[in-house]
Order: structure tokens, then C-alpha cells, then sequence
């Protein structure tokens, strides 16, 4: 089966059918044009795009560089190389992302230890950092 309708493509690539044409309207997929009945057929080509585009943003890629990704894929003169510079640009981001959870978590693990119940919510060093005083 070569050409697919819009429920099929979507069924295939486990997406819903609202995904397919948003991603219709980013231009990550190209829309197909109607034919007689007014239907839109879609190349299995679709399928295999849509799985590229929910693999890479598992990755932790945004639809705006999966779209450039995309474009890359199909440019002349383009290498592996330029691909793994995406890679470990994201890579890298995901890294600092990490950096930066773990010392929200080292700051709220502080706050937890310096909590007492007995005090008043007015001396709670949780509440004086998220209302932006210093702990106490």
C-alpha cells in the first residue's frame, strides 16, 4: 500500500491525527494535495518522517531543530559529522539541564533539614525563600 489516508498514517506512526496536521502545519511534513473525492493521500515516506520526529523529541530534541534535522537530512554535501555536532550540542544541553535539577534539589533538601514543625509559617525558611527572603 503505497498512498495512505490521514487516519491510517496516523494509526501507523502512533500519533493521533490532530499530531499529523499540526505537524502539516510547521512544515515538518509536507501536506499532501486533495484528489477527487476530496482526501488527502499520504506516501508511506510520512510514516517514517512522523517516527523520526517522536524519536528525536524522546532525544530531548524541540520541533524547531527536529525541523531543522529535517532539513539537514536533506541537503547535499551534508555528513554524519554534522549531525553528531547536533547531537552533542544536545547532548550537552541535557547535561547542564541535570546540573541545574540537582542543585534545585540539593537547595530544597537544605530547606527540608532546616524546616521544623513546631515553628510558625511565619519563621518557615521554605516559605521565606519562595517568597524571596533569605532563609533563616
Amino acid at each position: 500500500m503505497s498512498d495512505l489516508t490521514i487516519g491510517k498514517v496516523a494509526k501507523k506512526a502512533g500519533v493521533g491525527v490532530e499530531t499529523v496536521r499540526f505537524y502539516e502545519r510547521l512544515r515538518l511534513i509536507e501536506q499532501p494535495p486533495r484528489i477527487d473525492g476530496g482526501y488527502r493521500k499520504y506516501p508511506e515516506k510520512v510514516v517514517d518522517c512522523i517516527r523520526f520526529i517522536k524519536r528525536a523529541k524522546k532525544l530531548g530534541f524541540t520541533l524547531k531543530e527536529i525541523s531543522e534535522l529535517l532539513m539537514l537530512q536533506k541537503s547535499d554535501g551534508v555528513c554524519c559529522g554534522d549531525f553528531q555536532q547536533r547531537a552533542e550540542n544536545k547532548r550537552n544541553d541535557i547535561v547542564k539541564k541535570i546540573e541545574e535539577l540537582e542543585k534545585m534539589r540539593d537547595v530544597l533538601d537544605t530547606l527540608i533539614k532546616s524546616c521544623s514543625l513546631e515553628k510558625s509559617t511565619e519563621k518557615c525558611p521554605i516559605l521565606d525563600v519562595m517568597q524571596g527572603e533569605d532563609a533563616k
